[in-house]
Parts: C-alpha cells; sequence; structure tokens
C-alpha cells in the first residue's frame, strides 16, 4: 500500500527521457533566473519602498512558469476588479504555487515566508527590503505589525495558510495567521485554491514535470471591516472552507 508521501513522488516523475531531459534542464534554468533575478532585485529593492522589485518578481515568476511549459489557468480574476489592496489566502502543494502567483495575479503581491530565507543571499535581502513578510514564529505580534504597513504601502498579502506545502492532493486544516492578517489590516480577504501544481514538482522533489497544468481558482471576496478579533476562527473557517469547495483534486 503506498503511502500519502510516496504518491506524492510518484506523481512528479517524468514517464519518458525527453520529459527527464526537459525537467532537468528547467530546474538549471530555474536556478539561473534565480540568481540573476534575485540580484536584479536585491539592487533595485531599496527604492520606491520596494516597488521596483515587482517587475522583476513576475518576470522570474513568469520565466520559471513558461520553461517548465506549465500551463496556468485562472478563473475568478473578475473577483479582484475595483477592490483595494487585499489578503490572498490559499492552499499550498508547491513552490510552482508560489511562481504562478506572482508571474500571473495582478497586481503587486507579498509573501508570508519564513523569516529563514532571510540566510539566502541576495533573495533574503531583496525580501526584507520589498515589503514580504518573514515571519519568526516567537514573535507573531511583529508579523502583524509589518503586515499593517506592507498592506498601507498598496501591496496585496499572500499567506499560505495551511503553514507549510502538503503535496497529497487535499487541502489540510487552515492556521488563523491569515485571519489575524485580514483583520488587523481591514482588507478584503479572497479564498485562493491551487490545484496541479504537486503533479509538477512537489514538495522533495528535484526535477520538475514539464507539461502540466495549473489552475488557480479565485473565490469570491469576504469582507472583514465589520469583524473583531474574536471572529477569527469563524473567518479562518470560512476561508478554508471556500478553498476545499474550490479545489479540484485531479486536474
Amino acid at each position: 500500500m503506498m503511502t500519502a508521501k510516496s504518491e506524492a513522488s510518484d506523481i512528479a516523475k517524468p514517464r519518458t527521457l525527453a520529459l527527464w531531459l526537459w525537467g532537468a534542464s528547467a530546474v538549471i534554468m530555474a536556478v539561473l533566473y534565480t540568481v540573476i533575478l534575485s540580484s536584479v532585485a536585491a539592487i533595485v529593492a531599496p527604492f520606491r519602498d520596494g516597488h521596483w522589485v515587482s517587475p522583476v518578481s513576475q518576470l522570474w515568476g513568469w520565466l520559471i512558469i513558461r520553461i517548465c511549459g506549465v500551463k496556468i489557468e485562472i478563473e475568478g480574476l473578475e473577483h479582484l476588479r475595483g477592490i483595494e489592496p487585499f489578503v490572498m489566502v490559499a492552499n499550498h502543494q508547491s513552490m510552482f504555487d508560489i511562481f504562478a502567483i506572482v508571474g500571473f495575479i495582478p497586481g503587486e503581491t507579498r509573501f508570508v515566508a519564513k523569516k529563514e530565507l532571510l540566510k539566502v543571499p541576495m533573495l533574503g535581502y531583496a525580501m526584507r527590503r520589498s515589503g514580504h513578510i518573514l515571519v519568526d514564529r516567537r514573535r507573531g505580534g511583529q508579523a502583524i505589525r509589518r503586515a499593517i504597513e506592507v498592506s498601507r504601502l498598496g501591496y496585496n498579502i499572500c499567506v499560505f495558510a495551511e503553514g507549510t506545502r502538503f503535496s497529497d492532493n487535499r487541502v489540510h486544516d487552515f492556521n488563523d495567521g491569515a485571519a489575524w492578517i485580514a483583520l488587523a489590516t481591514h482588507r478584503r480577504c479572497i479564498p485562493v485554491a491551487i490545484s496541479g501544481s504537486a503533479a509538477v514538482f512537489p514538495r522533495g522533489a528535484r526535477l520538475v514535470v514539464p507539461r502540466r497544468r495549473i489552475l488557480i481558482r479565485l473565490c469570491a471576496p469576504i469582507e472583514t471591516r465589520s469583524l473583531k478579533s474574536s471572529d477569527r476562527d469563524a473567518l479562518t473557517h470560512q476561508l478554508e472552507t471556500a478553498v476545499r469547495s474550490a479545489f479540484v483534486s485531479q486536474v
């Protein structure tokens, strides 16, 4: 009987030599793009409150998706029309979730991420100076203050609410961090279901599987202006339910 871990790893195995070579080459090119563009981002990050980093990040995500031959399909873009910066609350299956969001979702997006990324040369510096929220789990209040500042600068904030990547084609329980951020910033929440990315590059994979499809479904906005801190559990449940309903196990 296969475990969830072995199933996740199996779906990311290229089926032919040609796909294997493509996947290996794509990983090399993705690393190269990251080295070059994170260096550019580090140079421009101190200017204009980090806004110059946004087109660099968008190019980075777009290039990696394209070199891997991944098709991005987005449903629900109409929910983003005419709204102020928002809090995007998503499930998380793969690093390709990040590339897809930053490369294909309109607007300037900043992520809630682990503070360990600060140790990565160039990339860590660029993230810190351009509005990303790098979280020390022991200092949650600091993250909330940073989120308020980032929101005021006009950035959308993306939170992967499960807390880590799960590549087993299921939506796992949401943490309440996204709800805290939404309540503190008084921004609308956009639940986002990302399907298919585990088949491209699940957690622990070394090679990309090219020519796959990722489906991103943006759900209707959830208003938070009238909510109080005591509503965070109910909001978390509402966000999780929306993402579960929109998630597709087979893309």
